[in-house]
């Protein structure tokens, strides 16, 4: 038992002054020295950096559609906020003028105003005196006439909210085809390769969809705006009939 304990301790000592031998003498022993933690350089691309990678026939004709739809949208929107202006008191303003047959002043009045609710009852006043099938029907043109002037290029936004995405379907087989292109010079599919292809086809997509979203929500929120004008105005007109029904005093 002693014998083997001898032994044991010698192997030991002998592994230990062949590893120091190795260490001195540099040679590689197997086992890996700890580093300490990888310095990571953080990059950071910008908005305009990202659109620029995009498929650039593709971006400017997106950027265009772009920018009619905010002109579009701010043109619109400063209308509507004239033409929502509500005058509860209109048709009571002009009841006494009526009644008392001053109808030059009723229709400057309603003039002064210059609202599509206004200017539909200005159609009526005109007329006063004749059958109510033909008052109800000049105030209908009249007031089909004022909402069309309010869906002016609203069409314009239709068409953008439906063709920007397209354009952006565009970008993507453009996207595509140059990274096979690139793949057939290299002869490789490494990354730094198809890495352009990917920005312009990936680009071009999300900036279609997104170009495309704003054009489709814009519409339909100008839409909402006129049809409750529509409707308001359909009120006003009824009132204005059951007032000329009523009798003076």
């Amino acid at each position: 038992m002693l014998h083997f304990i001898l032994q044991t301790g010698a192997a030991v000592v002998n592994m230990a002054e062949k590893t120091d031998s190795l260490a001195a003498s540099n040679i590689p022993t197997g086992i890996t020295e700890a580093v300490g933690p990888e310095v990571i350089t953080e990059t950071k691309i910008s908005l305009i950096d990202m659109v620029m990678k995009g498929s650039l026939p593709i971006m400017i004709a997106l950027g265009l559609l772009l920018l009619a739809t905010i002109y579009i949208v701010a043109e619109r929107l400063i209308v509507l906020s004239k033409a929502n202006k509500k005058l509860p008191t209109l048709v009571a303003s002009l009841k006494d003028m009526i009644h008392k047959g001053d109808i030059s002043n009723a229709r400057a009045f309603c003039k002064n105003l210059n609202t599509p609710e206004s200017l539909m009852i200005e159609q009526g006043v005109s007329r006063v005196g004749q059958p109510v099938a033909e008052i109800r029907e000049a105030m209908n043109k009249s007031g089909s006439n004022e909402i069309a002037k309010l869906e002016k290029n609203l069409n314009v936004l239709n068409i953008t909210g439906r063709i920007a995405p397209m354009f952006g379907f565009v970008g993507t087989i453009i996207g595509v085809i140059k990274i096979f292109y690139d793949i057939s010079l290299s002869k490789t599919v490494e990354i730094e390769v198809i890495s352009t292809g990917l920005y312009q086809k990936m680009v071009s997509s999300a900036s279609g969809l997104v170009v495309g979203l704003i054009a489709f929500v814009a519409y339909h929120i100008i839409n909402a705006r006129i049809d409750k004008l529509a409707h308001r105005m359909e009120d006003t007109q009824i009132q204005f009939l059951d007032m000329l029904n009523e009798p003076s005093k």
